[in-house]
């Protein structure tokens, strides 16, 4: 690739880092599996840049690809064992009782997001990215009206997951 094609590159990729950033976070269980992930995300644009035809936004196919790409990863993940240690958390006795309150009820959420199959997630974070229908159908490649239908259905799953 030429330098000129290199320097967009690199535009391209701190002007979406955000969502790039946002799909690692859905899709990874921890912080290696998330910086993993991230480098896979950006070789796997890196390897398409050049094929990029320009028939959609910048942004849209950024997401494509890193959806795909953490779909990929997490399918890839799925097949091995698990290799992580234990891991032992610390609680700060000074920690105040809303702030433990606010980390428990985010690692709840994060656990019934992740409970949700790899479409919803995707779904869930385009959605959260407040993508208007329009956007969400192109990336994910299905009608806006199943949009709605799926996005009712997520809420529904987690409103399930989170009530004790």
């Amino acid at each position: 690739m030429g330098n000129g094609l290199e320097r967009a590159f690199i535009q391209s990729i701190q002007d979406h880092r955000g969502a790039i950033l946002k799909v690692c976070r859905i899709y990874s269980d921890d912080r290696d599996d998330f910086d993993d992930l991230f480098q896979e995300i950006v070789l796997q644009l890196w390897k398409s840049y050049s094929s990029f035809r320009g028939e959609s936004l910048v942004s849209t196919w950024i997401y494509r690809v890193a959806l795909n790409t953490a779909i990929t990863s997490l399918r890839k993940r799925k097949r091995r064992p698990d290799q992580h240690p234990l891991q032992v958390f610390h609680h700060n006795q000074a920690e105040a009782a809303d702030d433990r309150i606010d980390r428990i009820y985010a690692q709840e959420l994060q656990r019934a997001i992740q409970a949700l199959d790899k479409f919803d997630r995707a779904l869930l974070m385009l959605y959260l990215e407040e993508k208007s229908y329009s956007e969400m159908a192109q990336i994910l490649e299905i009608s806006e009206n199943y949009i709605g239908v799926k996005l009712n259905r997520i809420r529904t799953k987690l409103k399930e997951l989170l009530t004790p």
